[in-house]
């Protein structure tokens, strides 16, 4: 049996819509989709979230905020036993297995159900379950228009490296600006696909069951990828893409910034008051995410480099084993931390990366491009260095730096490439010099990202999304005033 979750919060309150909000059990995905659940709240939306034990407590702060109107419903998502390796295939079989029937059970049970799903991109299973249900899947998507623009045709169309030569090129002319990518920058996923491989077929339906859904909503902002927007408003039809991002905490809720995604390895306070002694603007943040671990060969080339630009720096290093070390990956070349003392401040594990990229003395980042990591230094206005190691962060890297030209190229090649300490060096130099014009576009596209959600196109965008659940809802209230009249 599923736990109770949300039982008799809908009786006093009729016309508010009901939404389930089902993220991916990954930080970088659920953190996004619970912010977008804050606003949708804020909009007298009720929400229940489906979370597994492990990520509960990520919704305390929603708990504590809106008592009323969010519920979790928390259901295990035990190991199912699978012959994949791959790890995300291997956790979307698992949560299908268990999760649909026990939310088939919790629906039926309810006295006021959904009216709609709303699940993140790597469940597109979970259409066939809002299909059996009899209510509409909408899309999250934590990356980009641009890069879901580029997955949706490769998981239609399927283009092969006949050649097998990792430099041979794939151009997406139907996706606008006909970008084109090397083999080496597509997707890891993409690229181990064979015909006949059941694992890969699952991703592959999942990604056609996300084209079919009735309609995504995108962690970004129209004047951030207008052009991508409009191209999904024409492959889903009007009125059912809402672009409501950047999804972040407000610059003045520095509890919610600080705390956002796990507490860090550093104490908050001591990071910001280690800035609070650099000048304006001349430390660059380095972090690959909370799920990339640098190899032993592209840690000493970095720490070469940040030794040689002779900037001072933050380096988040992601907290790994000791197995994993030895695995040859995460290794702090010896030294290198006393001999940048006073100049450097390493941090291993979590780090507080919103409030670090909002301080004033921070100027420049080193990124794999993340998206959540692109819209947090958008939304700091701070000029990126791009280091794409794999799934949408080539396509990040060249939205940002061929584009927009907000971003400097620092490293790009195969996710295993060591960079040349000196040209990385002198890379992370140009990230802190204020006249490059990257400073300038960066300036402005983080008062747009500002803008949008402060009553501009996010804004408007949420509103909508709002308006089309409460058109549902009131659909089903209808049904049901004549079914009673019957």
């Amino acid at each position: 049996m599923p736990p109770a979750a949300d039982t008799a919060d809908g009786a006093d309150v009729p016309a508010s819509p009901h939404l389930l909000v089902y993220p991916f059990i990954s930080s970088g995905h659920i953190i996004p989709l619970l912010d977008l659940a804050d606003r949708l709240l804020r909009r007298g939306v009720r929400v229940t979230a489906l979370v597994t034990p492990f990520n509960q407590h990520l919704l305390r702060p929603l708990l504590s905020d809106h008592p009323s109107l969010f519920h979790p419903l928390v259901i295990p998502a035990p190991d199912v036993p699978c012959l994949s390796k791959n790890g995300l295939i291997v956790k979307v079989i698992a949560m299908r297995h268990h999760h649909y029937p026990a939310v088939v059970e919790w629906f039926r049970s309810h006295p006021s159900p959904p009216v709609a799903i709303l699940s993140d991109f790597f469940l597109g299973w979970t259409r066939g379950l809002a299909s059996e249900l009899g209510i509409p899947r909408v899309v999250f998507s934590p990356s980009a228009a641009f890069s879901v623009s580029i997955e949706f045709t490769l998981w239609q169309n399927v283009p092969e490296n006949g050649s097998d030569d990792e430099n041979s090129t794939v151009t997406f002319g139907e996706v606008p600006n006909s970008p084109t990518y090397r083999w080496w920058q597509i997707s890891r996923l993409f690229r181990t696909y064979k015909e006949g491989d059941a694992d890969m077929e699952i991703h592959r339906q999942g990604w056609l069951a996300n084209a079919a859904s009735w309609g995504v909503v995108f962690n970004s902002f129209t004047e951030l990828e207008r052009v991508y927007i409009d191209y999904m408003k024409g492959r889903f039809g009007p009125g059912r893409v809402w672009a409501v991002g950047p999804l972040l905490p407000p610059v003045d809720d520095s509890a919610s910034a600080t705390s956002r995604g796990g507490s860090s390895s550093v104490p908050a306070e001591e990071v910001l008051k280690w800035l609070d002694a650099r000048e304006e603007r001349s430390v660059v943040y380095v972090c690959f995410g909370s799920r990339t671990a640098l190899a032993n060969d592209q840690m000493a080339a970095l720490a070469a480099a940040l030794e040689m630009s002779r900037v001072h720096f933050v380096w988040c290093v992601r907290e790994i084993t000791d197995g994993q070390v030895l695995d040859g990956h995460g290794r702090m070349p010896d030294g290198f931390e006393s001999r940048t003392a006073g100049r450097g401040l390493v941090i291993r594990g979590w780090a507080p990366q919103v409030p670090i990229l909002r301080h004033r003395a921070v100027g420049g980042f080193l990124t794999h491009c993340g998206w959540n990591s692109v819209l947090e230094a958008i939304g700091a206005g701070v000029v990126m260095l791009t280091w794409p190691m794999g799934a949408d962060q080539y396509t990040d890297a060249k939205l940002l730096v061929d584009q927009l030209g907000v971003a400097i190229r620092a490293c790009e090649a195969p996710d295993d490439a060591v960079p040349d300490p000196a040209e990385l060096a002198r890379a992370l130099a140009a990230a802190l010099d204020g006249t490059r014009p990257e400073r300038g576009r960066m300036e402005k596209l983080s008062k747009a990202a500002a803008d949008a959600v402060d009553g501009g196109s996010s804004d408007r965008d949420l509103d909508g999304f709002v308006k089309s659940l409460t058109e549902l809802q009131c659909g089903r209230s209808h049904a049901a005033a004549v079914d009673g009249e019957h």
